[in-house]
């Protein structure tokens, strides 16, 4: 059985919901090595969030981002609002989101779907570089 963490920074992204399966492949090497195993993202970060979605079409994405504003929109009279009027609204969707994601390893590659892709979702008009943790586990491919 192996086991690896890692920690990296994404660069900073505008608001909305981005692609970084690649990035994370790239951090993560030795996934290539596993038959099978599971990779485990987390976000350390409370205004930003991980998930699971449509990679291909951007009009999805574009989408997400419209109905979460709906669903947490700013100009609200939250009590926490000291960040400026992104914050909290950044809060909830990342709370609705979620801080992780969890991906089957198989014969050395993610085994998401056809259409599938790796989320950062960020949801502040300028939430910063985003640091990721990636634990991988599995067994070699001998």
């Amino acid at each position: 059985m192996v086991w690896r963490q890692s920690a990296f920074m994404l660069a900073p992204r505008p608001r909305g919901f981005h692609v970084i399966t690649a990035e994370v492949v790239g951090e993560m090497p030795d996934i290539r090595d596993l038959r099978v195993g599971l990779m485990h993202l987390f976000i350390q970060h409370t205004s930003a969030s991980l998930a699971v979605n449509e990679r291909v079409e951007p009009e999805v994405r574009q989408d997400m981002e419209a109905h979460f504003n709906r669903l947490a929109p700013e100009g609200v009279a939250y009590a926490h609002h000291y960040e400026g009027p992104d914050d909290m609204p950044a809060h909830l969707k990342a709370v609705m989101l979620g801080s992780s994601v969890t991906v089957p390893i198989r014969d050395g590659r993610l085994a998401l779907g056809a259409w599938q892709g790796i989320y950062l979702c960020e949801h502040r008009d300028r939430g910063g570089a985003r640091r990721l943790v990636v634990t991988v586990s599995g067994e070699r491919a001998d």
